[in-house]
């Protein structure tokens, strides 16, 4: 057995160059599954193979109201489809939405205002904006890195969200710290989420994209193909407007009524609204809320008779269809995260050890730990495990007391583990964005890794500055939009003068 050694992170890197390279992230998936079963048993096949059930199997119970919310979704936007009422709400917005830098922007403030959750934040958004983003010949990667930009990152500087509950839990036991508190004070340190939206609207207001962004852009541009949502209206005029945004209006609130439900509200449990959010079921809450959703589609439909009680069953049949690659590339990347866990490689364990036996200069920590979390939740593609690994350490190192400093390194945690999220192509959240934008994964992994980088890159600068340097917050944040507005405008100089 290899626990908690650099071996433990092979498996998860395999993974992410296979992919890269083959475009095939279910292979890639698999082989990464393989070598860390292998590595864990010594080699031994028949162990490997129970080892990697026993994983998978361990890893679809404990995420099966992720499963069950994500096929009800795919259940729901397919029969919006249906319905024509996503063609008539494309032609509605439209004419209310012009143009593709208002659409983008409209699409950035929908990921902002959906803030709850990031699973629910993916899928929303991309149901909602995708036909205007179609219309308006954005491409579906462009989408993708939009709603992928404000998932996480915007949960992770929302109070109310599972995130934040999430993080709160995982100051250690006995701790002189509030952890609620203390996620309040790092929202303006998280530089990763200011610097991704700051990007967005640069490169948006610029009209200026880099990499293979700008390839996809341009061949959306001089598409000649009719929006998918507007030949789906060719085959079922009968949906209105209303019939695509009801239904979203209806998820939303069924979710956070659900959600907190299983936070104790209505029992008694809870304190309040913040303490339900602080305590609920976030997960559970969604699956309930989508359950919900798709009782009030019959309702809305069919009296309507929008569509047949026929075609309404074989939608719910068709949307589980949809949503079943994102399922199985979901369970794979669990089942990965899931060999490199504590229980099993433990590549956590050995980051733990790494940063303990480093005796590094407190005023650069928050720039180490943002890139240690940034390696450990790329290689890994889960943020809330880095959380649990790194937060613990963050406060030990400053001895249980909430400085300046202190705080920084949390939410460079925070920022890093968000930003490495963003850009594994193993991350549940980035393969719920291609999902939710309707566009190839590994397409997706490829435009908006160049972004990534660059907003990481940024980051790790000001978290520099701000901890070695002691610059204040604010002038590090300005410092660092003018870096990336610098940045874009070099590069909208160079395509000028090579394409002029």
């Amino acid at each position: 057995m290899m626990q908690a050694t650099f071996w433990a992170l092979i498996p998860p890197l395999l993974a992410i160059i296979i992919s890269l390279i083959t475009k095939e992230v279910n292979l890639s998936l698999f082989a990464g599954i393989l070598v860390g079963g292998l590595l864990f048993t010594g080699g031994d096949p028949f162990k490997t193979l129970e080892t990697i059930l026993s994983v998978m199997a361990e890893k679809v119970q404990g995420n099966m109201g992720v499963l069950v919310f994500i096929i009800l979704l795919g259940m729901i936007v397919y029969l919006m489809n249906l319905s024509g009422a996503t063609g008539r709400y494309a032609k509605w917005a439209s004419r209310r939405i012009k143009g593709r830098k208002a659409t983008l922007l409209a699409s950035m403030l929908l990921g902002i205002v959906v803030f709850v959750d990031d699973y629910f934040n993916c899928l929303t958004v991309g149901t909602v904006m995708r036909p205007l983003t179609d219309r308006n010949r954005i491409s579906r990667e462009k989408l993708a890195y939009v709603i992928d930009s404000t998932a996480a990152p915007i949960c992770i500087i929302a109070p109310i969200s599972s995130w934040a509950a999430a993080v709160s839990s995982y100051i250690p036991d006995g701790s002189a710290i509030d952890g609620f508190t203390l996620f309040l004070r790092t929202i303006v340190f998280n530089f990763y989420t200011w610097f991704s939206l700051a990007l967005i609207v640069i490169t948006t207001l610029l009209h200026t994209d880099f990499g293979k962004m700008r390839r996809y852009e341009q061949a959306a541009a001089a598409a000649d193909t009719l929006p998918e949502a507007e030949a789906q209206e060719a085959e079922n005029s009968r949906g209105r407007v209303f019939d695509l945004v009801l239904p979203v209006l209806a998820l939303i609130l069924f979710s956070l009524v659900c959600m907190l439900y299983t936070g104790g509200l209505f029992s008694g449990k809870a304190a309040g609204i913040g303490d339900a959010f602080a305590n609920c079921d976030a997960i559970t809450g969604l699956a309930m809320g989508g359950f919900l959703t798709v009782f009030f589609l019959a309702i809305l439909y069919l009296p309507r008779k929008i569509v047949t009680p026929k075609v309404f069953l074989e939608g719910l049949v068709e949307g589980f269809k949809h949503m079943v690659p994102a399922t199985l590339i979901l369970v794979l990347a669990w089942t990965l995260g899931g060999i490199c866990g504590a229980d099993y490689l433990d590549a956590g364990g050995f980051v733990s050890s790494f940063v303990a036996q480093n005796n590094i200069s407190l005023n650069l920590v928050p720039a180490l730990f943002f890139v240690i979390a940034l390696l450990l939740a790329f290689s890994t593609g889960t943020s809330w495990g880095t959380f649990a690994i790194l937060i613990p350490i963050a406060v030990a190192v400053f001895r249980d007391e909430m400085t300046p400093l202190m705080i920084m390194a949390t939410a460079a945690v925070l920022g890093g583990g968000v930003c490495g999220d963003h850009l594994s192509p193993i991350s549940d959240t980035t393969i719920l964005s291609s999902t939710g934008a309707g566009c190839d994964h590994i397409r997706h992994v490829e435009s908006q890794l160049p972004y990534g980088f660059l907003v990481a890159a940024v980051s790790a600068v000001c978290y520099i500055l701000a901890g070695a340097a002691g610059l204040n917050v604010w002038i590090t944040l300005c410092l660092g939009i003018v870096l990336l507005l610098g940045f874009v405008l070099a590069v909208r100089v160079f395509y000028a003068k090579k394409e002029g």
